[in-house]
This record gives structure tokens, sequence and C-alpha cells, in this order.
């Protein structure tokens, strides 16, 4: 396995793909999960007024689906949405942030399923990341790759494609 360093030639710290599991076992039920994804719609930084879920099936696979009207992720907040340990959050007009700790959303969705597809779309930018457990075991992955899609619409009403990972 290649390891990550920094400049300096330290290596970087990597979470294992088995962790997503692991973490998620942090819940006793799906209640708990369900209620840190609706704590992050309710975070004063998302300002979301509404929220809902939804149940689905896609391709004979039981689906859910959780949706707010907040502010949207550009790419950098989804990364780090999809990522451990960061939060950024702070009280806006003395309302203090649920989501402090940066694993709520990873450990809830992970609780829930397998899988997670986030669809966000900001003032600027429209970002569709996921979080997938069934990906990295395809791919073999030895660490947790958490690929994003962007979107910037430009003057003329076209799209630019800017994928990361």
């Amino acid at each position: 396995m290649a390891t990550a360093q920094t400049d300096r030639g330290v290596p970087l710290s990597t979470l294992c793909p088995k962790f997503l599991h692991t973490n998620s076992t942090s819940h006793t039920g799906p209640f708990s999960a369900i209620a840190e994804l609706i704590d992050n719609a309710y975070d004063p930084d998302v300002s979301a007024k509404q929220f809902w879920i939804d149940k689905t099936v896609v391709k004979q696979e039981q689906c859910l689906s959780f949706m707010d009207n907040g502010n949207g992720l550009d790419h950098e907040a989804m990364h780090k949405m999809l990522s451990f340990g960061y939060s950024d959050k702070t009280a806006v007009n003395g309302q203090a942030p649920i989501g402090i700790y940066g694993n709520g959303f990873k450990s809830g969705s992970m609780r829930l399923g397998k899988d997670v597809i986030v669809f966000s779309k900001s003032n600027s930018t429209s970002c569709v990341g996921m979080l997938s457990q069934t990906y990295l075991k395809k791919i073999d992955a030895k660490q947790i790759i958490v690929p994003i899609v962007c979107f910037e619409p430009t003057k003329t009403g076209k799209y630019i494609l800017y994928l990361m990972d």
C-alpha cells in the first residue's frame, strides 16, 4: 500500500474501509442513527426549515432518502462532511451546533446501510458525494476513498464538471 505523506515526509494516518462498519456500531439501533441525520439538518449553519424522510426501492433494494432545505454544501464542505473528525461548526446567533465532532453523519448513515450518496446544492455549486462500503470492497480499497463530483454553472448556462476524490 502506498503511504500518503505530508510535505515533510511524515506518513499520514489513514482509515481502513472496515472502520465504516465498526464506527456504525456506536448506534445500538436505527433510531439513534436517524436522529444523527436529522440533527445535522438543524445545526444553525445549515438553516434548514424543513426535513423529509422517504422510503423507496431502487433496483429491488430498499432505500431511505433524507432531504432538507438547508444551505447546501460546496466541495470543501462536502469533503469535510464525508471525512472523519472534521467540524468547524460554531454557534450562530447564540444557537450552539449539535454536530461538533465530525462523526455523526458517517456513523449514522453506515448504521442504516452500506452505502450513502449525498446530493447537495449550494449557492454556487452542486455536488454529489459517495461513502460506500460496497464500492470500497469492489475495488479492494486499502483506505477509505470518498469520490465527489461537483458542477458549477457558467454564464452561458452550461456547467463545468469537477471530479475529485
